[in-house]
């Protein structure tokens, strides 16, 4: 690692002050991401601010028809909360999904939607859900947050505090990972809410997170695997390398989005 200056503020109010006089600064949640890269001197961030004294940031609460995490709740209490698993079963499976252990105990949810990595779970739990990504600024809906590979609607000095899901009708996540590293090689979501109807993929395309919006008209006239037969994605902006090929990740999408609509209507997978 390059040297580096070490704060630990106490307030999201310092935190961010702190990130405003440090263009360069980054924050430090889990540090699943950011200390690996910085041990491979791929990031040099002169500045870190560790998020970990930082009150009021952690927690699950279920309030009306949504479900409000914090920012700092590691992936392992997202995935062991009885009210997660009452209220959105699916967001508990797709905690317990992510890395290992040892990465399910220090990973925090409000990291891995900051880092926006192409092949993180999350960002598709978001999207597929329609979330709230609401931050010490603002409430921004995830349809406007997800910019692009790393990247989001993050401005500086803004950090995110909490997420707020709505509980939907029916919903399920089919993840197709990458047995040494447990990335998504392709992840789709799939949920149900009202006549709102997304499916999110992760993982294959090569501008990050996004939504299919063919699957879901066609899920809006029957919400059935047998409504997305036949249909695919094109191989154009889909991800290749030595995992698997763009064509291969563009068919994965529809095989695991009939997958994930039998498995939200309790039916078994084709």
């Amino acid at each position: 690692m390059y040297a580096f200056t070490f704060h630990r503020p106490q307030t999201v109010r310092q935190a961010a002050g702190l990130l405003t006089k440090n263009a360069d600064a980054k924050l430090l949640a889990g540090g699943q991401s950011l200390l690996p890269t910085m041990k491979l001197r791929l990031a040099s961030p002169p500045q870190i601010l560790d998020m970990t004294l930082v009150e009021g940031l952690s927690g699950i609460e279920l309030s009306g028809r949504a479900l409000t995490i914090g920012a700092m709740t590691r992936h392992y209490e997202v995935n062991a909360s009885p009210v997660v698993q009452q209220a959105i079963p699916v967001l508990a499976k797709l905690a317990g999904l992510i890395g290992d252990p040892a990465v399910r105990h220090r990973g925090t949810l409000g990291g891995s939607v900051a880092n926006n990595d192409p092949n993180a779970d999350y960002p598709a739990a978001c999207l597929g859900l329609g979330a709230t990504i609401i931050t010490n600024k603002r409430r921004i809906k995830a349809d406007d947050y997800f910019t692009g590979m790393f990247s989001t609607a993050l401005e500086p000095g803004e950090i995110i505090t909490k997420i707020s899901f709505p509980i939907p009708k029916k919903a399920a996540y089919q993840k197709f990972r990458n047995q040494a590293s447990r990335f998504a090689l392709v992840g789709v979501f799939v949920a149900k809410r009202g006549s709102d109807i997304r499916v999110a993929v992760t993982g294959a395309g090569s501008n990050g997170v996004f939504r299919v919006t063919s699957f879901e008209e066609a899920l809006k006239k029957r919400f059935s695997p047998k409504s997305l037969e036949g249909l695919t994605i094109p191989a154009d902006g889909m991800n290749s390398d030595i995992h698997g090929s763009a064509e291969y990740r563009a068919h994965l999408v529809g095989v695991l989005a009939r997958r994930a609509v039998a498995e939200a209507i309790g039916k078994p997978a084709a």
